[in-house]
């Protein structure tokens, strides 16, 4: 059975740090490209942040470079997202995806449908 599991959401004040985790499991992890995605209520799913988990390859959405941070380990088949000096426009319902075989780039920039994905976990920033 494909799951992926995301955990580390909750509520932080402007400027603190989470550190969302995406377990994934049912798949052969290197194949695929994970992406975190998130999306606010009444507004449309934004990717986030995509990376491939055969080499490394990173995207970030202009909104968050230099302040999240994407990466893998395989040993784990865990997708970790390092958010740092959040603001209150980056609360939404994160959530990880993946797609076999894509780009980073091409992954966040919606070219292609999602494989699988999680039930999302919950990130508030207070002001």
């Amino acid at each position: 059975e494909v799951q992926l599991v995301e955990s580390g959401g909750g509520l932080v004040q402007a400027g603190g740090s989470l550190r969302l985790s995406c377990a994934a499991s049912g798949f052969t992890f290197d194949d695929y490209t994970i992406g975190w995605f998130r999306q606010a209520p009444g507004k449309e799913r934004e990717a986030v942040s995509c990376i491939s988990s055969s080499d490394g390859n990173t995207y970030y959405a202009d909104s968050v470079k230099g302040r999240f941070t994407i990466s893998s380990d395989s040993a784990k088949n865990t997708v970790y997202l390092q958010m740092n000096s959040l603001k209150p426009e980056d609360t939404a319902v994160y959530y990880c995806a993946t797609v076999r075989g894509s780009k980073p780039i091409l992954y966040c920039s919606g070219s292609y449908y999602d494989d699988y994905w999680g039930q999302g976990t919950q990130v508030t920033v207070s002001s």
